[in-house]
């Protein structure tokens, strides 16, 4: 007790300026109904602004569980949209043949794990496998267009060689005039490619649009690849020298879908019994 009386000897006019703040503080926020509201509004403040950064942390957290379902979406969507093309087309050409060549293809989203965009031979790693019914040979793409076809697959992860590769050859056509072509890259951009085989009489123009043929099987048609930046043929040149600019952006390649063709195996044995 002794020392409890000389601790408040000691700091009583500290102790007295602490008791006398709190009981104004207490009588600023109950006893007057104007400084009462400005306390309030002030606290509601406070509070709003923790709770917007808190909701802002929270959001951040949680994009890549976003973007993983959004992703799942579009390969739904995509599905959807093929279920429904095949329940028409037939009502256009009324040729079982024609059916057949419209089986129903699968997407698989996928998120990229790793990637180069700066090598001649550059790579993707997705975090889907064999156990999700991934195999080599089937055709990649994202929301913007293109992007490659699976090189090898081990139990939960595939490796994909993407158009940015200098061995990489993806059938296309050239819209409007619908002549086909094939890509080709020379390892310098990861944003640009050319086109091979354009013949001098090929109608083609700068704005002009690239898209898969949709022969092998490894891509639907119509899927975008690129856009034409520059065409040139020289006055003696049988062939356009064709630089497109990529409709995908490799570097914030995140999420891709991977298309999964029920034929593509009876394509690949018909093309090699043949030969």
């Amino acid at each position: 007790m002794r020392s409890l009386l000389q601790f408040i000897g000691r700091h009583f006019n500290f102790l007295l300026l602490l008791l006398l703040e709190i009981v104004a503080f207490v009588l600023m926020a109950t006893m007057q109904p104007f400084r009462q509201a400005a306390f309030l509004t002030s606290a509601n403040r406070l509070v709003a602004q923790i709770n917007s950064v808190a909701s802002d942390v929270t959001a951040y957290f949680s994009l890549r569980t976003q973007n993983e379902e959004l992703a799942r979406e579009n390969a739904d969507l995509r599905f959807a949209l093929e279920t429904l093309r095949n329940r028409i087309e037939p009502l256009e050409e009324d040729s079982s043949l024609y059916q057949y060549a419209h089986l129903m293809n699968d997407y698989i989203p996928a998120r990229v794990v790793d990637l180069t965009t700066d090598r001649p031979h550059n790579h993707l790693t997705l975090n889907k496998g064999l156990r999700d019914g991934i195999r080599p040979g089937q055709g990649v793409i994202s929301a913007e267009g293109v992007v490659g076809t699976v090189s090898a697959v081990s139990e939960y992860y595939a490796l994909v060689v993407p158009l940015i590769h200098t061995q990489t050859r993806i059938s296309c056509r050239i819209l409007p005039s619908g002549s086909t072509c094939f890509t080709s890259w020379n390892g310098v951009s990861d944003r640009y490619a050319a086109l091979e085989d354009v013949a001098r009489h090929v109608s083609i123009a700068v704005g002009d649009t690239v898209v898969t043929s949709g022969l092998g099987g490894i891509f639907e048609e119509n899927t975008p690849v690129g856009i034409v930046e520059q065409a040139e043929l020289g006055e003696h040149d049988s062939y356009y020298r064709v630089r497109i600019r990529l409709t995908t952006d490799f570097r914030h390649l995140r999420y891709v879908q991977i298309i999964s063709n029920p034929t593509i195996e009876e394509i690949r044995e018909i093309e090699h019994a043949s030969i």
